[in-house]
């Protein structure tokens, strides 16, 4: 869809984009074909596609034989879309990503992927979110705002490594695959975008990554501080105090040079 066929759609169902709903429709339809060659869905693979808009990504993802869901809030691009792809198998849920019952769309045993350009708004929580499943996709390819994903990717000693860093590469590779300019939005973002990947090398226990994401959303509350000290204030310093000597951790360490790995051992520790 190029930009006068996206204005003219726009304007049939009285729209504008919304800044709220992180609503940038992506017109580059080089970038929607390189994101399904990257991806490459497989006939009756099972695809999750968050923030859908006018469909232009759907409609290529369906065409490579992929089960699609697709997640759109704005009930008028659900209507919209229920309309153009009514003689296809996709799957429709007009609701919020961020709090939609994966486990019930995605049972135990499903194996599925994620290919979606995220609405800004919603990216670190939705991310987040499946990264807490029990039952999380295989392969997750994202257009995400530059920053955003360079935190994803972020390596300890980094300033964009935080706690969403810890819980994104404990598990999974992360790449950041493409730079991408605004222009090719309608409309324009103020800041560079990035196709981000993250493929899931090993699966953890639920329990484990919630402990997890405790312990280091807590370390990188108050980044620049001791970090024995910020969580003693919550798990008692004789506690942490055994688990820093057990995990060869100094008292003085901050979150910023504890790996995801010592973490995810700490918060073991810690449980």
């Amino acid at each position: 869809m190029n930009k006068k066929q996206l204005l003219s759609e726009l304007e049939k169902l009285g729209m504008r984009p919304g800044r709220g709903l992180g609503q940038n429709f992506l017109m580059d339809s080089n970038l929607l074909d390189w994101i399904v060659r990257r991806s490459a869905p497989e006939q009756g693979e099972q695809i999750l596609e968050v923030g859908p808009g006018f469909g232009a990504l759907t409609g290529k993802l369906l065409a490579t034989g992929a089960q699609v869901t697709a997640i759109e809030f704005d009930h008028r691009l659900a209507d919209y879309l229920r309309e153009k792809y009514k003689d296809t198998p996709l799957r429709l849920i007009e609701a919020d990503a961020c709090r939609v019952n994966y486990a019930e769309l995605f049972p135990a045993g499903t194996r599925f992927r994620a290919i979606a350009n995220l609405p800004y708004s919603i990216s670190s929580i939705f991310i987040a979110r499946m990264l807490e499943l029990e039952n999380g996709p295989d392969f997750m390819l994202f257009m995400l705002q530059k920053e955003m994903g360079e935190r994803l990717a972020a390596a300890p000693g980094c300033k964009d490594y935080g706690a969403l860093s810890v819980r994104t590469t404990l598990d999974h590779e992360v790449k950041l695959e493409k730079i991408v300019p605004p222009e090719v939005f309608h409309p324009a973002p103020e800041v560079e975008s990035a196709l981000v990947s993250l493929t899931r090398l090993r699966v953890r226990d639920a329990g484990e990554v919630k402990r997890l994401s405790s312990v280091a959303k807590l370390a990188f509350s108050q980044r620049r501080k001791q970090m024995g000290k910020v969580l003693a204030g919550s798990y008692g310093r004789e506690k942490v105090e055994a688990a820093f000597a057990a995990a060869g951790l100094a008292w003085e360490i901050r979150p910023d040079r504890v790996s995801p790995e010592q973490f995810a051992r700490l918060a073991e520790l810690l449980k």
